[in-house]
């Protein structure tokens, strides 16, 4: 595939070669593709020479590259990471290289970063999200994701966004206090139904008792079994839910720690949440807003348009209930 800024792509050099073979003059031929009469002659002379092959775009990378630190260098500079485990300004003058040389070479052996290995061992202890495999269960209640957002309250009148950061809001009285509300979200992993709470905390007891309410939730919307939950490693979670889990037959699955994209379907509706209801137009009171989540969940599961389900909504793939 040709550049963006290039005249000419495989047609149009055929074009040039058709044009010269029925007679055209070569200046003639430039002028009427909009390139130099060197830039013609090239292209024949390469037809003639190659055929067809010699019209395709091909790599403007040099044949040799007398600069290209040696196969040695590199091979001395991997070895010495591995026993030191220092990074690229340690290294360079150890190995006898420029620091960026040795960045440039451990990025390209695809080395991790100092920060993801554990210091004693050098070992890989942290995930990449390089490494994260995008996937959908197969049936509704498989599997399903629960998370927290927490999202800041509205102060008496409205805050900024309904004043103005000028008005007298907490950007000019410091000592308001304004404290945050919870809002609980549990998605299904195939249809990605969804269904929240606002909540005033993140306690054991308070997910628990949404976790039921969602269970219930689901059951009205055809999900009538969930057979696994994931969540992060809270310990609301990883403690408080156990009876309610226990109760309905669910397999708890906990992410990796520090890796929030494994969650990353409950971590997306967050994200939806907070640009579409939470902060799509401005509030004058909590429960205005804690009011306009139903209907936004309504539209949410039954009209929006999902990318990851055909630009259908989850209802799709739901059976009538």
């Amino acid at each position: 595939m040709s550049h963006g800024s290039a005249r000419l792509t495989v047609h149009g050099r055929r074009l040039i070669v058709q044009r010269h073979q029925a007679g055209w003059p070569q200046a003639h031929i430039a002028a009427a593709m909009g390139v130099s009469r060197k830039c013609v002659r090239t292209w024949i002379d390469r037809y003639a020479a190659e055929g067809e092959d010699g019209l395709v775009t091909r790599s403007s990378r040099p044949h040799t590259v007398p600069t290209k630190t040696s196969d040695d260098i590199e091979r001395k500079v991997l070895a010495a990471r591995t026993q030191h485990r220092e990074g690229p300004d340690v290294l360079g003058p150890k190995v006898g290289v420029p620091a960026r040389t040795v960045s440039r070479i451990l990025r390209r052996h695809r080395v991790p970063y100092l920060r993801e290995c554990d210091p004693m061992t050098g070992e890989l202890i942290r995930s990449s999200k390089q490494a994260a495999v995008r996937y959908e269960r197969e049936r509704p209640g498989e599997l399903v994701h629960m998370d927290v957002k927490k999202i800041g309250r509205i102060p008496d009148g409205g805050g900024w966004r309904a004043l103005g950061r000028g008005s007298g809001s907490i950007q000019r009285d410091r000592s308001m206090k304004v404290g945050f509300e919870y809002v609980h979200s549990l998605v299904d992993d195939h249809s990605r139904l969804a269904y929240s709470e606002v909540l005033p905390d993140e306690k054991g007891t308070t997910c628990a008792a949404f976790l039921q309410r969602a269970i219930a939730y689901f059951a009205v919307h055809g999900i009538t079994r969930i057979e696994r939950l994931m969540t992060d490693n809270a310990w609301a979670y990883r403690w408080s839910l156990r009876a309610v889990c226990a109760e309905h037959g669910i397999v708890q699955r906990f992410i990796k720690p520090h890796c929030p994209w494994q969650n990353g379907k409950v971590e997306r509706l967050n994200r939806t949440l907070a640009t579409e209801w939470a902060y799509r137009q401005a509030f004058t009171t909590n429960d205005q807003r804690a009011a306009a989540l139903a209907p936004w969940l309504e539209y949410y599961n039954t009209e929006r348009r999902h990318s990851a389900l055909g630009g259908n909504p989850p209802i799709s793939r739901l059976l009538p209930t």
